[in-house]
């Protein structure tokens, strides 16, 4: 016994204190995603790229709304969303407690606005992706002129962009056998 006894100070501890003192994780650990609205633009990719469908993407255009959804208890923590986010808004964090009382705790959701055609007044996109969009193709230009050009067509739906695009068409004697649609 008293053998035992040495070996066992001797060896020292085998196990981690936890759950009475934190666990440190690795570098790498893939946990809980942190999603942060402020810098999300609601561009859908990180559902469409979710394999466990634990992301989803509600539109309300009554409303003009799109919301941002994401179910913890779905989620697989494959990191997909991470890196198909082109904002950066998901980072998958170290924290892997995620027992609640409540099914409900276990969902996170964001509310943005769907920007308006000036057109025609309709919602067709998220206002932080039409000015993520505006942005990016605005620094490839130097000109004023272009850049005002660039924000009008960003702004525009893709119904009146198209609308657009034949009448130019046919004001240029090119659109012979295309219907303009009023």
């Amino acid at each position: 016994m008293l053998k035992l006894l040495k070996e066992i100070f001797r060896t020292g501890e085998a196990t981690h204190k936890y759950p009475f003192a934190p666990i440190e994780v690795a570098k790498d650990f893939r946990g809980k995603p942190e999603h942060d609205a402020a810098q999300c633009i609601a561009c859908a990719a990180c559902a469409i790229a979710c394999p466990a469908n634990a992301i989803t993407i509600e539109t309300d255009l009554a409303a003009g709304t799109r919301t941002w959804e994401i179910m913890f208890g779905r989620c697989i923590f494959c990191g997909r969303c991470e890196e198909v986010c082109p904002t950066a808004a998901i980072k998958l964090s170290p924290d892997f407690e995620l027992a609640v009382g409540r099914k409900e705790d276990l969902i996170q959701s964001a509310v943005f606005d769907l920007a308006e055609c000036p057109s025609c007044r309709r919602y067709f996109a998220p206002a932080k992706e039409v000015a993520y969009a505006t942005e990016i193709l605005a620094e490839a230009v130097s000109s004023p002129e272009i850049r005002a050009d660039i924000r009008r067509h960003v702004a525009t739906c893709p119904e009146c962009k198209r609308k657009a695009d034949v009448e130019q068409l046919v004001r240029a004697g090119l659109g012979r056998n295309v219907e303009v649609q009023r």
